[in-house]
């Protein structure tokens, strides 16, 4: 049957409450969200024959969180991804943001709302899927953003075993928001090792060109013929080793009032296969290549390059103030701004890559 636990973190340091909150779904899906940074700390996916598997990294302790760590589950923003030189420009007014990836502004700043203690309010559906809302305030100028924003990340589990991640933000002026979920997906299991042997197809024509520090320049070209097409399946190992520095891409999805599917991961050995739909216009794959072994997860493993892989779907970091070129993030006074991403999971006995 499906249902919402909640686990008290007593020992979260700061002196504020923060829960652990464990939803799952009618058909054995199970994902646990922090208050703290609406991380995902885990997702536990059924296999058809009983055995239940955790596909994202992560720490075991939630204290963990609280240092360094490349977004695991978060759920990231003002702006998701890289605004190019911190340069934020609105009706022809400048707001420089902090450079925390140089020398660019990466994710929304330091200690932004992935580092927060977000509001937790259970939410009841006709189809009686568990389904949680976190909220927060984003106050006026924090990380050099103008106005104050109110944002909530709701997460369902709904049958078939989808997991929904959807967002708005409500503000007092014009300021740009585009959030994401990051999680860093494993179909074999988080502690399994190198993504490198499963499946990636990126349903997508067209991607953004980026420069040596990964920051966007404004141009998008077609990937026909590049490194960077994924329109056919690829092993994730092949599919990095043509992507500058092993890093990742921005494709452009294009605008969209519906949710589409744009992205699949299937692991070979299980047949576990994550289908990514969202309205967002824009998807970043990136391929966990900056995991150095540092970082120990959940099941005792350390995590190297490649241990997971990301598919973050978002806006186009810099929509603000470009003609609308590539959509527009701004959020205007009493004109929400909502996103849907839906991650399907499911068993595929075929391949997707073609013999």
């Amino acid at each position: 049957m499906p249902r919402i636990t909640e686990s008290i973190i007593s020992d979260f340091p700061g002196g504020k409450p923060v829960s652990a909150w464990t939803l799952t779904g009618r058909d054995g899906l199970s994902i646990t969200i922090l208050t703290f940074g609406g991380i995902v700390q885990s997702i536990v996916v059924p296999n058809e024959d009983g055995d239940f598997v955790d596909i994202v990294l992560g720490f075991k302790n939630p204290s963990d969180y609280l240092g360094s760590h490349p977004y695991f589950g978060a759920t990231a923003g003002r702006i998701a991804g890289r605004v190019t030189r911190g340069k934020l420009t609105i009706a022809g007014e400048s707001y420089p943001l902090p450079i925390n990836d140089p020398p660019h502004h990466l994710h929304g700043g330091i200690c932004s709302i992935d580092k927060r203690i977000w509001q937790a309010t259970l939410l009841s559906r006709k189809d009686g899927a568990p389904s949680l809302k976190l909220s927060l305030t984003s106050k006026d100028g924090d990380n050099g953003y103008p106005g104050r924003v109110d944002l909530t990340a709701t997460y369902t589990i709904t049958h078939n075993n989808r997991f929904i991640f959807e967002t708005e933000a409500r503000s007092d002026r014009p300021t740009p928001v585009s959030l994401t979920h990051h999680s860093y997906f494993n179909l074999a299991g988080e502690g399994y090792g190198s993504t490198d042997d499963q499946e990636l197809e990126i349903s997508c024509n067209s991607a953004f060109e980026a420069d040596e520090w990964m920051g966007l320049t404004g141009k998008c070209h077609d990937v026909e013929g590049s490194l960077n097409d994924a329109r056919s399946a690829k092993p994730v190992g092949e599919f990095r080793k043509g992507l500058w520095n092993e890093h990742g891409d921005l494709y452009w999805l294009g605008e969209s009032n519906q949710v589409r599917p744009v992205a699949r991961l299937r692991d070979p050995r299980s047949g576990r296969t994550l289908e990514v739909a969202t309205d967002c216009s824009c998807l970043q794959f990136y391929s966990g290549i900056g995991l150095d072994g540092t970082l120990v997860g959940k099941s005792g493993t350390s995590y190297l390059p490649g241990a997971g892989v990301c598919l973050e779907c978002e806006g186009y970091p810099n929509a603000f103030d470009d003609g609308k070129r590539f959509g527009s993030i701004i959020v205007e006074p009493n004109k929400p701004q909502r996103t849907r991403t839906e991650y399907r999971f499911s068993n595929q006995a075929c391949s997707l890559i073609s013999s």
